[in-house]
């Protein structure tokens, strides 16, 4: 049964048109996720079918007795209301129940309890899980979300997950959660460009269909092309536009002329690592505690980085996942222990916080601000690259801050952090308020970066693409270590067998009488063990010849035997910087898995 009809939505905010003549239909069975780069008008629509916000063009058409229901990203709260009042004030009253259960197990299962706490209290994130219990109590046909997923732990986005599948009615969602997505939604709708693309599917199915309407699309192109290609040959040869066939010539040139751009696809963006060489020395915790009054968050934590680590937190809001970031940037004082950096360690770090942004300066201005050029492993790329590569086009780069959107600007200071070419990257909940192809870029970004990870996050999808080893924060401020990504680590805690038997002991169940095979332990040869201790301190000193050369060859410039001798010097020893670079890259990898043994 339709619910809600919108026809021909036009809606077009500061010069940038986010809907043209879009179709939109919601039936009673209908899970609808939304999906589009940040900016795209994901937020927007969903506005435009709650009637919150009026369409340019077109109207929405909703039945008489149809409720709706919204939850959008930025509320108003009352603050002199308990969560329990507000959340039972939605569900029409004490103790009511809606589609998914009790008000007081909502309350429970989002980490409010008996929800007494004042709103005027509570945190952002604290603010948004109540509106969140607040719709989901509310009674109607229609639920609309806007990314619910954020805010949450990992554990009450798993039950929000159940509970949305379990309800009845129609949904409408924006989310970056592809996990989330995947089990929740039987239809997902892609924004591009202000045209809508509607896919009966769930979200694995969305990207078949959508990379084989790419395929499509490119197909068209092609075609189009080698028919303009002989339009054009054809005008080049001056026919002179007297007869109709010479007409239609003419028409038909103009026409193909206008519809033949080449598509852009998802997924075929090059992404270059930017990032400043690690030394031996990396990152070491040494017994490291910290409490806020009575409450221990972390006891006793110690761990040593090693190179191209891949480390997650995972834990319960408010366990110390955020704090322990802090304490390794120097922003909070630990009670005891120390953290020890080496001395070629340069950390980024991506807050769950935007740094104050300019509304008043130009994209590009930004980020030429951390960097003209960075060097990657293609070579040298401009900061206007570096922009494209992360979805800002030539229009958007020249745009003053303020006319982004706000998960545009979250993007923006992402790729900021990553243009201050980082050896070792702290990423704290970074899939909040950026979409999937941004997750994509920033995953694919994350698998060639040479240097140490370490993420908070509530995204399973992105844990499980990025991570090989996860801690979870336990109780009394445990850190427990687990091999593997976040379905890893599930399968764990709930007990589950590996499905493969260990070697070792399915010999012992047969029986099998095995002779221990004897192995060499690796280790350093006297050469290998001298180069090791000397060559971080060789590779800095040819550097710093490099760097001494460049200033030379900018004193020189008018004189060319001698920029000539110094172009060569410089050739040569940028040569042996390669040379001892490699080196130090095999020294390195034989120095851990000499330790690994």
């Amino acid at each position: 049964m339709n619910l809600l009809t919108a026809k021909e939505i036009s809606k077009t905010y500061r010069d940038r048109v986010l809907l043209d003549g879009a179709d939109f239909g919601i039936e009673d069975k209908d899970k609808t996720g939304i999906v589009g780069i940040n900016g795209t008008g994901k937020s927007t629509l969903l506005k435009i079918l709650a009637g919150l916000e009026e369409p340019d063009t077109g109207e929405v058409v909703k039945g008489t007795k149809v409720h709706m229901q919204y939850l959008p990203q930025n509320l108003q709260y009352p603050d002199n209301m308990t969560v329990y009042e507000y959340v039972t004030a939605a569900g029409q009253g004490e103790d009511t129940w809606s589609a998914i259960g009790d008000s007081r197990t909502i309350l429970n299962q989002l980490g409010f309890g008996e929800g007494e706490e004042l709103l005027g209290h509570l945190s952002g994130g604290q603010k948004k899980k109540a509106a969140l219990a607040a719709a989901l109590m509310s009674p109607c046909d229609i639920l609309l979300l806007d990314e619910p997923t954020n805010h949450l732990n990992s554990d009450m986005v798993l039950w929000l997950e159940n509970a949305l599948i379990q309800r009845k009615g129609a949904l409408v969602m924006v989310t970056h959660d592809r996990y989330f997505l995947d089990r929740v939604c039987n239809h997902i709708v892609e924004i591009d460009k202000g045209k809508l693309y509607h896919y009966q599917t769930n979200f694995a199915g969305f990207l078949e269909a959508k990379a084989e309407r790419e395929e499509r699309e490119l197909a068209t192109y092609q075609k189009n092309k080698n028919i303009l290609r002989i339009e054009l040959e054809w005008m080049r040869r001056g026919a002179r536009a007297r007869s109709t066939k010479q007409k239609a010539h003419i028409q038909r040139y103009e026409e193909l002329k206008s519809i033949t751009k080449a598509p852009v696809q998802d997924g075929k963006v090059e992404v270059s690592t930017v990032s400043s060489r690690l030394g031996k020395k990396t990152l070491e915790i040494r017994g490291l505690s910290k409490s806020y009054g009575t409450r221990l968050l972390i006891n006793a934590f110690s761990y040593s980085f090693r190179k191209q680590d891949r480390i997650g937190f995972t834990g319960p809001n408010g366990c110390g996942k955020t704090t322990l970031m802090k304490l390794i940037m120097g922003l909070e004082k630990p009670d005891c222990g120390e953290i020890i950096l080496g001395p070629t360690v340069k950390i980024g770090y991506f807050s769950q916080e935007n740094e104050y942004l300019d509304p008043k300066q130009r994209v590009i201005d930004y980020i030429r601000d951390t960097a003209e050029y960075v060097r990657t492993e293609d070579g040298s790329i401009s900061a206007s690259s570096m922009l494209e590569r992360f979805l800002f086009d030539a229009a958007l780069q020249y745009s003053l801050i303020e006319k982004l959107s706000g998960g545009e600007k979250r993007r923006l200071y992402l790729l900021k952090v990553l243009m201050e070419a980082p050896n070792i990257l702290i990423l704290d909940e970074p899939t909040n308020d950026l979409d999937i192809q941004t997750l994509a870029i920033l995953e694919e970004y994350l698998d060639k970066f040479p240097g140490i990870l370490l993420t908070v996050s509530h995204d399973r999808y992105f844990l499980d693409k990025t991570v090989d080893r996860l801690f979870a924060f336990e109780e009394g401020g445990k850190l427990t270590q687990y091999e593997g990504g976040y379905s890893d680590y599930l399968e764990k805690i709930q007990g589950k067998e590996p499905s493969m038997p260990q070697p070792g002991k399915a010999l012992e169940a047969v029986g099998a009488k095995t002779e221990k095979v004897k192995t060499t332990k690796l280790k350093f040869t006297w050469q290998e063990q001298k180069d090791y201790e000397t060559i971080e301190e060789t590779i800095g000193e040819i550097e710093k010849k490099i760097a001494s050369l460049e200033k030379q060859m900018e004193v020189s410039a008018t004189d060319f035997v001698r920029l000539e001798q110094l172009a060569r010097e410089k050739e040569e020893t940028e040569a042996l910087l390669e040379e001892k670079m490699e080196r130090y890259l095999y020294l390195s990898d034989l120095a851990d898995r000499i330790e690994r043994q």
